[in-house]
């Protein structure tokens, strides 16, 4: 069976960046160590011409809640017609319950 995966995203020019949690990872990990720091993470997978900083451009994050099931936190600049395509990327066989955050944590320039 696939199991549902954890990870950060990222919307660049209108294609989605994701990088679902390797457990391996030696780097960008997150304090609790079971899913990326999109700070962290990003001067290791920024596209190599970009110079902009983490927080840039909109981004996002996958979480599994205790129950099992997946949560999809997102910056508002990020459309829901990319929710199959993260579904896809984190291996999500359910829909996941989506929470649109406005907050400072998920602000890009767009947000400005």
């Amino acid at each position: 069976m696939i199991e549902a995966k954890r990870g950060v995203f990222w919307l660049i020019d209108e294609e989605l960046i994701c990088f679902p949690f390797d457990k391996n990872a030696e780097y960008g990990v997150a304090k609790s160590g079971n899913t990326y720091n999109h700070k962290l993470l990003w001067e290791h997978v920024r596209p190599k011409s970009c110079k902009k900083p983490y927080d840039y451009y909109p981004r996002g994050r996958v979480e599994i809640d205790a129950h099992g099931c997946p949560v999809v936190f997102m910056s508002p600049q990020i459309d829901a017609e990319h929710i199959p395509e993260i579904m896809e990327a984190f291996s999500l066989l359910v829909e996941p319950r989506v929470i649109i955050d406005g907050s400072k944590h998920y602000r890009s320039h767009q947000d400005s």
